[in-house]
């Protein structure tokens, strides 16, 4: 599932395509009459609540793209927010894209020179945005946002602007990491709240804190040389000091190589990451560890239904 940086990256990119573009259309092929699941009824999963997103974003101008834990909200001159979660496998691609109506399927334009769109990993487009053209742009060909989703488990949806962050969608999230006011004291508070849990599920809870999955829980503990089974209640208050540090450099790390490909994810422009060529843990299993005057090897373990991959000699259990 794209975490953080993942998500942060897309958003980068957004706000640099489509902000101060006009929504002239919106496509899918998910919306039915009668969702399997209560939770689509709000989304473009369902069929009437489709019709009106439509009529609400068609006509609207896209006025600022922003990341909230790993959400994407895209905002609107409408005074309405277009929330997307990409869920397991989901990625948002820009460029120019054609309908075959035949196929009933979207892929880019025999025109698009973006090689990178063509990669199998794009070719599950399930919702489209058609743009007008950008003005100040000198290619003057109207673009598409196409979301591609292997499989279709993301969301799409829309909240009004002023009151996004109140909805079920937002208003649990725990604090964001790179957020001025989000301190190792803030940080112990947080995890505190689950003094049992193991310290990568608790990492992991969006409740708790925001943005964090499975592969940068891996690679922060490993850093701090934390074990992911570590109960928070036992942990010391450097331990909360070397958790909070590794957090900020992993994730930072993570947005500055374009996020992690080592499933699906790609960036907008259809292109890898480039975080999964400096995994220290995360599904190295079998591999002697890479800290310095270590003489470890990471092992693999599953932990309340999660992966974990961890060192286990530099990142040690103490029990209490």
């Amino acid at each position: 599932m794209p975490e953080l940086p993942e998500v942060q990256t897309t958003v980068n990119g957004l706000k640099k395509t489509i902000v101060g573009l006009k929504i002239t259309d919106v496509w899918t092929d998910l919306a039915v009459k009668n969702p399997t699941r209560k939770d689509y009824y709000d989304t473009i999963k369902s069929s009437a609540f489709f019709t009106t997103f439509k009529k609400k974003v068609v006509g609207a101008k896209v006025i600022s793209a922003e990341r909230r834990a790993k959400n994407i909200l895209i905002n609107l001159s409408s005074g309405n927010t277009i929330l997307i979660h990409l869920k397991m496998t989901g990625h948002l691609l820009f460029g120019l894209y054609e309908y075959d109506k035949n196929k009933n399927v979207w892929s880019p334009s025999a025109k698009e020179k973006n090689q990178a769109l063509r990669d199998p990993y794009n070719r599950f487009v399930h919702v489209v945005f058609s743009f007008s053209n950008n003005p100040k742009s000198k290619d003057r060909a109207s673009k598409h946002l196409a979301f591609c989703d292997t499989r279709k488990f993301g969301k799409v949806t829309l909240v009004d602007t002023k009151t996004a962050h109140e909805t079920s969608h937002l208003q649990k999230i725990g604090p964001e990491p790179f957020d001025k006011n989000f301190t190792v004291k803030v940080l112990r508070e947080r995890l505190l709240k689950r003094p049992m849990w193991n310290t990568k599920t608790a990492l992991m809870n969006q409740e708790i804190v925001a943005g964090i999955g499975n592969i940068y829980s891996d690679e922060l503990l490993w850093l701090a040389g934390i074990h992911p089974e570590q109960k928070v209640k036992t942990l010391k208050k450097k331990d909360f000091k070397k958790i909070f540090d590794s957090a900020l450099s992993v994730l930072t790390k993570g947005i500055d190589f374009g996020g992690d490909s080592m499933s699906d994810y790609r960036n907008i422009h259809g292109e890898r990451g480039e975080f999964q060529h400096t995994h220290n843990a995360y599904r190295k299993t079998g591999s002697k560890c890479s800290k310095r005057g270590c003489e470890g090897i990471i092992t693999r373990k599953v932990i309340d239904g999660r992966s974990a991959h961890f060192c286990p000699l530099h990142q040690k259990l103490f029990k209490e």
